[in-house]
Formats: C-alpha cells, structure tokens, sequence
C-alpha cells in the first residue's frame, strides 16, 4: 500500500539525488528527508532504515526498467534488433538520470554483503531478460544453437556496466548512448571483419 503513495515515490527519488552528491555513508536519513520536503520521522512510515531505501529505491527504478525494456523489446522481431533496444534502453536509462548512474555503479559497490545479495536479487529480474534475447535468438536460428546463454549473458551485462561505470567516472562528459549501435554490434560479431 505504502508504494502507492506519492511521499513514497517522492522519498526515493530524493534518495538517489541525496546517495549520488554525499555517498551511502554519508546521505543520513536527515538528507534524504530535506531533500524530500518531508519530516525525518516521514521517512520511517515508509522504510525501516536507510539500507532499506537503498533496496526499495533499486527495487523500483530497475523493476520499472525491466518492465519497460522487456515490453519495449518485445515489439522487435529478431534478437539482434532486441539486443540493440535493450543496450540502448540501458543507456539512456542512466544517462537520463544521472544520479542513478553513481548510485547503481559506485554507491552500490561499496555496500556490505548482504546489502549486496538483496541487490542481486533484484537484477536477476533484468539478468532473465537478457537470457530470454539470446534463447530467442538460438531458436531462431539468429545465434549458433550451441551458444552458452550463462556467459553471453555476463559478457552482455558486463560490457554495459563497464561502459555505464567509465562514463560516470569521466564525469558524464559524452554521449553514451550514442554509442549503443557499436556495442550492438561488437556484441553481436565481436571483431569479425564479416
């Protein structure tokens, strides 16, 4: 019932703004609720603690994105054309939020163990996307039916990790959507001439 409601939303969008400028360490309740215009005591109607809104604001942004992307993909015909909407959706996802882009690809990180396995539980959601992009594209005759999905799939979500986490640390200073064709298709035909 609590997600429903606009504080709810309005806490974790303050969230991402608070952990990207002062760090998971350092965004203390207090901040968040500031940067949301509501009472610290607010916050706690809402979330247990702040390793709370961590998971709840990843449960949200990254449930939302699959969803969409998994919708959005759905309307290609071949995996390869999947493939190109998913890295190019992955994309413009972060570099539209910015602050999203610290959280998810630094503030992340740094966090405890079992911090990070509720992380991971969450991202399998998007982890079985992909899987399903690549089983399409075995069936359909598109990739070799020997393809091992587990590795083509780390080395789907690592290239986009690794190009998201290099664009945060050179300050957002270029167009990384721009180059999702490239990745597509270095993904795709890796450095074949053909």
């Amino acid at each position: 019932m609590k997600k429903n409601k606009p504080k709810y939303h309005q806490i974790i969008d303050a969230a991402v703004v608070a952990i990207a400028e002062n760090g998971y360490h350092q965004a203390q309740v207090s901040k968040i609720a500031k940067q949301a215009g509501v009472a610290d005591g607010t916050i706690y109607l809402y979330f247990k603690n702040k390793e709370d809104i961590l998971i709840s604001l990843f449960q949200e942004k990254m449930g939302t994105f699959a969803a969409k992307t998994k919708e959005s993909i759905q309307t290609k015909e071949t995996a390869a054309a999947q493939l190109e909407l998913l890295v190019q959706n992955h994309f413009i996802l972060l570099t539209e939020d910015p602050h999203l882009a610290v959280v998810t690809q630094l503030e992340l990180r740094q966090s405890n163990k079992e911090l990070r396995l509720k992380i991971n539980e969450v991202l399998k959601e998007y982890l079985l996307l992909i899987d399903e992009v690549l089983q399409t594209g075995v069936q359909k005759g598109e990739f070799g039916p020997d393809l091992n999905i587990r590795l083509a799939r780390q080395m789907i979500f690592g290239t986009l990790d690794e190009m998201i986490t290099t664009w945060v640390m050179n300050d957002q200073k270029y167009d990384l959507a721009a180059s999702a064709p490239d990745v597509t298709k270095m993904l795709l035909n890796g450095f074949s001439n053909q």
